[in-house]
């Protein structure tokens, strides 16, 4: 089983996270970031699936420099080696423009030993959009079963469990297809010691985009379809109210809340 897993690097939720004031793109370089959580689950699913058999892992992203520790990250887990496409044009790149250098990336990745699986985080956690699974799946000409909370490969077959507000479905695809997955589907590995000291021996490629064969003007900020035209820092968090409840509480609560429109 070959698997390939896309994965990002993003902004850390828990730190200050800001735009570049040139031309309103995220700022990645004066924050710290990490492995975008959601890809995690990502990563673990395609563990699970080698161990259960036999196969290999890839992880690939899409980044500046220090997207590398993306692929660190995944390679403690256990991945087996990684792909990190690095080019200041692709700096500003939206959703179209991403999936399309991901889909080069694999077909080059994929030439000589095709990919049974393509696994992907439900969305990012810094441009949370969801759209790059099915733009990706789209490019590569494969089936795309999307949203998955379980996971399972029998054969040429990959069948998921999609949980929705009122149902639950079961769809299944053949091989090979593209499977976001969610945060239902397991609970990602803490990398071990071990994981860890191996990680530093595997394989890590850097492309550009003149590797995969692409213009630059085909991605980056000026070829996106969608651009951030402003942006403003969060206002700093009003004093609340302190209402004194001398048997009128719950009357002086309920004018609050309808003042606001919010009963």
């Amino acid at each position: 089983m070959n698997i390939v897993v896309c994965v990002k690097y993003v902004p850390d939720a828990q730190a200050d996270r800001t735009f570049n004031a040139s031309d309103n793109t995220t700022d990645r370089e004066n924050v710290d970031g990490l492995l975008s959580e959601l890809d995690e689950y990502a990563v673990e699913a395609a563990l699970k699936i080698v161990e259960a058999g036999e196969g290999e892992v890839t992880v690939l992203t899409v980044g500046p420099d220090q997207a590398a520790d993306a692929i660190k990250k995944a390679l403690q887990m256990g991945a087996h080696k990684g792909v990190h496409v690095k080019d200041d044009a692709i700096h500003g790149s939206d959703a179209p423009a991403t999936s399309l250098v991901l889909a080069e990336a694999i077909k080059k990745l994929t030439a000589d030993s095709p990919a049974d699986l393509v696994i992907t985080g439900m969305a990012s956690t810094d441009g949370t959009m969801g759209v790059v699974p099915a733009m990706l799946a789209e490019r590569l000409g494969l089936p795309a079963v999307t949203y998955a909370a379980e996971l399972t490969v029998d054969g040429g077959t990959a069948t998921i469990r999609r949980d929705g507000d009122v149902s639950t479905q079961t769809i299944e695809a053949t091989l090979p297809a593209l499977v976001s997955v969610t945060d239902q589907i397991n609970e990602p590995r803490y990398p071990s010691f071990k994981g860890i000291m191996a990680a530093k021996k595997k394989p890590v490629e850097q492309w550009s985009l003149a590797d995969l064969g692409l213009d630059a003007a085909q991605v980056g900020l000026d070829a996106s379809w969608t651009k951030v035209d402003s942006f403003a820092a969060r206002p700093p968090r009003a004093q609340g109210t302190i209402v004194t409840d001398e048997g009128d509480g719950g009357e002086k609560l309920a004018a609050f809340l309808a003042e606001r429109k919010f009963i």
